[in-house]
């Protein structure tokens, strides 16, 4: 009689999964910005003992075009061990695949070749909307109950964006998540602090303020995100909210400390309308309710004019625009992307009050243009999507945001690329000399998810 066994890249803690083996492919989500071609799923080799080191190895077509491919993840995690709804049966096996502009939902079966993944079933924008009530799925989560997807905007395009589940072994979709949502109207990414049963939530903005890129009128009248949202887990309830106030525009990124008896997590505000810069801000539990403080900004850099698109040449800088951040399995290392400027900053936030700058690398930049050792010439677009392995050591960016927005702040156009990043135990970073992968002109990169989980795609529930 066979006996039921959790799949190996299953951990009870974080303390586990850093001891997991190296992952030896990652998962790109590869977008054509003209909507002429499908969008692919790029699979990429990271095994240094690979002939094929840093070198695309396999892609999966979609079967439309115009999907705009954009976060990912897995249908199941580690978070399938907890003891308030376990499933330790269920694999880790499909990507759980959303376009963001055409609202469809791909699933992905990365077996029995990991390399050559290959399409199990499409949820068509219609179903998507029908069943859950929401168009823009933008997040997938695997959570305890099932498969989170946030979303950006309700059935018809407009608000409320919020929420909805799908079976994480069907992946049929199951419904809307919450029943009370307060006063949320803007949904971005979502995440929880399961010890505490509390769902956290951010915001961006509503199809019609992003699709054709960034509107100014909209961010200068801080109309984009600027909230996060606290909610009951499993009552499914609004609790709270704080306001970063409209000056902090574009509330996104959400990393919550991956031990679970530790109630805190960072959050990213991409742009100050007050003098151009950046900030991360540390949530944490202060008696009964949620609070936020402001601990890192990261000022914007004097430019030349000539050098800036049109948006920027009246302010003579470059922001920063952090548009991604990630947290190392051990809670010590956080990760800050400066798309605008070309920095990708490594933090110690050992105390999460107190960080401490351990490491800084260049690469392109609105007006820096720095080059890689492997790539010789000048580079445009930033580090944007970033991911970390389990253990740490490793840091693998990718350089577009959005396929109309990238064309606001790189007006010359956008060539893609991902690297890596080798990271000290202790801290400090440094380029992998020889990973630079120069992406096909037809196609921009974006989320980078890797073979076995790593340091944006599970949830623990034990210490």
């Amino acid at each position: 009689m066979p006996t039921w066994r959790p799949d190996p890249t299953f951990y009870p803690s974080p303390r586990l999964a850093m001891k997991a083996p190296a992952e030896t492919l990652a998962y790109v989500a590869s977008f054509d910005p003209a909507r002429a071609v499908p969008d692919v799923l790029s699979v990429v080799d990271v095994d240094p003992a690979s002939r094929t080191y840093a070198q695309i190895v396999g892609n999966v077509a979609m079967p439309n075009v115009g999907d705009e491919l954009h976060h990912f993840g897995w249908n199941a995690c580690s978070s399938c061990l907890c003891p308030n709804a376990p499933h330790p049966h269920v694999e880790r096996r499909y990507l759980i695949v959303p376009g963001l502009r055409s609202s469809r939902i791909h699933i992905l079966d990365t077996r029995p070749d990991p390399r050559q993944p290959t399409i199990h079933r499409v949820l068509e924008p219609a179903e998507v909307a029908e069943r859950a009530g929401y168009t823009r799925p933008h997040t997938i989560h695997c959570g305890p109950e099932g498969i989170y997807v946030t979303a950006l905007a309700n059935a018809e395009g407009e608000a409320p964006g919020g929420m909805f589940l799908m079976d994480h072994e069907s992946f049929d979709i199951r419904g809307r998540w919450e029943i009370d949502r307060g006063p949320q109207r803007l949904a971005y990414d979502a995440w929880w602090h399961l010890g505490y049963d509390t769902m956290v939530t951010s915001e961006w903005g509503l199809p019609a303020t992003f699709e054709n890129g960034l509107v100014p009128e909209v961010l200068l009248g801080g109309q984009y995100g600027h909230k996060l949202h606290f909610w009951d887990l499993h009552a499914r309830k609004h609790v709270q909210e704080i306001d970063f106030g409209t000056e902090n525009q574009l509330v996104f990124e959400l990393r919550p400390a991956h031990d679970p008896t530790r109630a805190y997590g960072f959050v990213n505000s991409v742009i100050s309308l007050k003098d151009l810069s950046a900030s991360i801000w540390t949530w944490y539990r202060d008696g009964k309710a949620w609070t936020a403080r402001k601990i890192i900004e990261i000022p914007a850099e004097p430019a030349d004019p000539e050098k800036l698109p049109p948006m920027l040449k009246s302010f003579k800088a470059v922001p920063p625009l952090v548009t991604d951040i990630d947290l190392s399995m051990d809670d010590r290392f956080l990760y800050v992307s400066c798309w605008g400027t070309g920095d990708l900053r490594q933090y110690d936030v050992s105390d999460p009050f107190s960080p401490k700058l351990a490491g800084t690398v260049r690469i392109g930049g609105i007006a820096a243009r720095a080059t890689h050792p492997k790539a010789g010439s000048p580079l445009n677009g930033g580090p944007q999507m970033v991911e970390i392995s389990r253990d740490g050591r490793r840091i693998y960016f990718t350089n577009s945001l959005y396929g109309a927005i990238d064309e606001q702040f790189y007006h010359e156009g956008l060539d893609g690329w991902m690297v890596k990043l080798d990271a000290g135990p202790d801290g400090g970073i440094a380029f992998d000399p020889t990973f630079f992968v120069d992406w096909p002109k037809t196609h921009r990169p974006h989320q980078v998810r890797l073979q076995g989980g790593d340091c944006s795609s599970d949830s623990y529930c034990y210490p």
